[in-house]
C-alpha cells in the first residue's frame, strides 16, 4: 500500500496509544508500517511535525462532532447550549484516543487548522451573545483550555480509588469539613463536566 501522510499520522496515532507522548518515535511508527524510518521524512518532517498533525486530527474530528452536536439542539437553544455543545463535543473527541489530552496539551505550538477552526466557531459564538469584543478571547481559551485540562486529569486517573478506612475517612472529615462536606459533592465525571462549563458560561454571561 502506497505511504501516504495520512497512513503516517494512523500509524502515529497507534503508537501513541501504546507508548504516550514522550515514547513515540518515527521509527516505531515506521516498524507499524512495515517501512524504513527514512521513508517518512518524504512525507512527515520530523516527531514534531507528525505530533501537531496528530493533535490537528484531534481537533478536525472534534470540529465535525461539534457540528452535528450543534445542528441537533433544538431552534430555542441559548447561546450557552449552544457552547455547552461544543464542549461537550470537544471533551467526547479527545477521549476517543488514548492520551489524547495530553497530545492537544503538548504538541508543538505549530499552525493548526483543526484548532483554529474550533477557536473560530467559539469565538463566534461568544460574539453572537453579546460578549465584548476584547474579551471573546480570552473566555474562548479559558474554555478550550479547561475541556482539555478536565479531560487529561480523567484520563490519568488511576483505574481503582485509594483504599480509605473509616478511621481515615473520619479523620479527614475533622481535617477538611468543606472538602468532605456537602460543599464537594460527589458527582460523576459527566455531571461534574457539565456543571463546570455551566459555571464558565455564567462567568461569561457577567461580562455582556
Amino acid at each position: 500500500m502506497k505511504l501516504t501522510r495520512e497512513r503516517i499520522v494512523d500509524a502515529g496515532m497507534a503508537v501513541f496509544a501504546e507508548v504516550g507522548y514522550h515514547n513515540l518515535s518515527m521509527r516505531q511508527v515506521a516498524d507499524r508500517l512495515d517501512t524504513h524510518a527514512g521513508s517518512l521524512y518524504y512525507h512527515v518532517r520530523g516527531k514534531d511535525e507528525l505530533l501537531a498533525l496528530m493533535a490537528d486530527r484531534v481537533c478536525r474530528q472534534a470540529y465535525d462532532a461539534g457540528t452535528e452536536a450543534l445542528a441537533a439542539l433544538p431552534p430555542a437553544a441559548t447561546w450557552q447550549d449552544h457552547v455547552a455543545a461544543q464542549a461537550t463535543a470537544l471533551r467526547r473527541s479527545i477521549k476517543q484516543h488514548p492520551g489524547g489530552a495530553r497530545l492537544l496539551a503538548e504538541s508543538p505550538g505549530t499552525l493548526s487548522t483543526g484548532a483554529f477552526s474550533l477557536m473560530e466557531r467559539l469565538l463566534g459564538t461568544l460574539v453572537d451573545a453579546g460578549l465584548p469584543h476584547d474579551q471573546c478571547g480570552v473566555a474562548a481559551d479559558t474554555l478550550l483550555s479547561h475541556v482539555t485540562g478536565f479531560v487529561l486529569q480523567e484520563q490519568n486517573q488511576p483505574t481503582a480509588p485509594p483504599a480509605v478506612t473509616a478511621e481515615l475517612h473520619a479523620e479527614l472529615c475533622e481535617r477538611f469539613p468543606l472538602l468532605m462536606g456537602p460543599l464537594a459533592p460527589r458527582l460523576d465525571q459527566d455531571e461534574k463536566f457539565t456543571r463546570s462549563v455551566r459555571l464558565l458560561c455564567a462567568g461569561f454571561a457577567t461580562l455582556s
